[in-house]
């Protein structure tokens, strides 16, 4: 008699059970799509803190996540000193030479006017030009001897960990591109994968409201739906972390893990591109929190070079404005060329980002990395918040299944 009851209400209301797998599948997909915004969207805070607002879970979280990242890239993908190593010191002055030396005769020309103006337009054409091409002469040699210098102690001039976790902090749209570009098939797969299994539990759906006819049955479907479909979404990308063969019929692995050639690749161009850059590299050197040690290089390079090659009008300059006034001058050319000297840099930049090959690197050393610390590259921009996303579709597919009983019912 049950049944019959069943099969006739079947029959009576067959478009609206007909109905329910498609939007067990739509709640599916817009959970999945609200989730994936919800991880990026908005960059900042919208609405009234602390409670009542959201911002992005990456944004949110910008600066752990960036330093999760910096972390994983440095202790298993980068070592600034290997990669500076690939630097030839006599080639990088080379590259820079023509406007090293129009800065070296612009400083050398400053300070003496600055100085002894009346010395310096004493002194014959001739004597000028010598003093010029002598120091000319010695700067290629002090500019491979610093980067030399650079190279043996990158750390004591360069905090990459510093670098990237402030360009990633100060730049949120930057961190959501690094985890939206490499993720961008994930993503997807989880959206898609909502359709599916929300068409799947549809139609268990149809069987139980069949069957009781319970106002409840709807909402705690839909609310399952959106939590279900999430939380298996998001296992399904990462696990399981080697290929598996299911019931003997089937064979998985995590939709990320199956990618690890292409995420290579892909993230290694986008650190190089974006993050690793020669400008990133210069901007931290000259102005980080160990830009002084750089600047102490300079300027003791420059004073050595003019003690060694100022011997000409030395006797000069010391006589006409006193050595103390001398050691001024030197302190003065040292100090300007230190401002100027590391601009000459950029010009090296195209030979500099060939040398170091940052992207290669990355995208070698990605492919070695095992299992576990693959997923370490993706996992944390999930991990801690992501039951939050699991609750909104939680939230959202429970109140499209209460619309559906009120449709029903009225």
């Amino acid at each position: 008699m049950e049944l019959q009851r069943v099969v006739e209400d079947l029959g009576a209301h067959w478009p609206v059970y007909l109905s329910m797998p498609f939007i067990a599948a739509l709640i599916g997909y817009l959970t999945k799509r609200v989730a994936i915004e919800m991880m990026f969207r908005p960059i900042e805070f919208v609405g009234i803190r602390p409670f009542l607002g959201w911002q992005g879970v990456l944004p949110a979280n910008a600066e752990r996540m960036a330093a999760t990242a910096t972390q994983m890239l440095i202790r298993n993908l980068v070592d600034p000193k290997e990669i500076f190593a690939r630097l030839d010191p006599e080639q990088v002055a080379k590259e820079v030479e023509e406007p090293l030396l129009e800065i070296v005769e612009d400083v050398t020309r400053e300070v003496m006017e600055q100085y002894q103006p009346r010395l310096w337009e004493a002194l014959p054409g001739g004597a000028q030009q010598l003093l010029l091409n002598r120091v000319r002469a010695e700067s290629p040699k002090a500019i491979a001897k610093i980067m030399r210098e650079i190279s043996h102690d990158i750390d004591g001039v360069l905090d990459l960990e510093h670098m990237v976790v402030t360009n990633l902090v100060r730049d949120k749209a930057l961190l959501n591109r690094l985890i939206r570009e490499i993720s961008r098939p994930e993503m997807r797969f989880i959206a898609r994968s909502g359709l599916v299994f929300g068409f799947a539990l549809g139609i268990v759906q149809l069987a139980v409201w069949a069957l009781t006819k319970s106002p409840i049955v709807l909402p705690l479907f839909g609310l399952g739906i959106g939590w279900f479909t999430d939380w298996l979404a998001l296992k399904m990308i990462f696990l399981p972390r080697e290929p598996r063969e299911f019931f003997g019929l089937y064979t998985w692995q995590g939709v990320f893990q199956k990618r690890k050639e292409q995420v290579s690749a892909d993230y290694g161009d986008m650190i190089a591109r974006e993050i690793i850059t020669i400008p990133n590299l210069l901007e931290e050197i000259l102005r980080g929190p160990r830009s002084d040690r750089l600047f102490q290089m300079i300027t003791r390079e420059v004073r050595r070079t003019i003690d060694a090659q100022a011997s000409l009008v030395k006797p000069l300059v010391a006589v006409a404005v006193g050595s103390r006034r001398f050691q001024e001058m030197k302190q003065a050319a040292a100090t300007k060329a230190a401002e100027r000297v590391p601009d000459t840099i950029r010009y090296a930049e195209e030979y500099a980002t060939n040398a170091l090959d940052v992207r290669n690197t990355i995208s070698e050393r990605m492919k070695r990395l095992s299992p576990v610390e693959f997923e370490g590259l993706l996992r944390p921009a999930f991990r801690q918040d992501e039951w939050k996303l699991i609750a909104v579709g939680a939230v959202i597919g429970g109140l499209v299944g209460e619309l559906q009983v009120l449709f029903l019912l009225h």
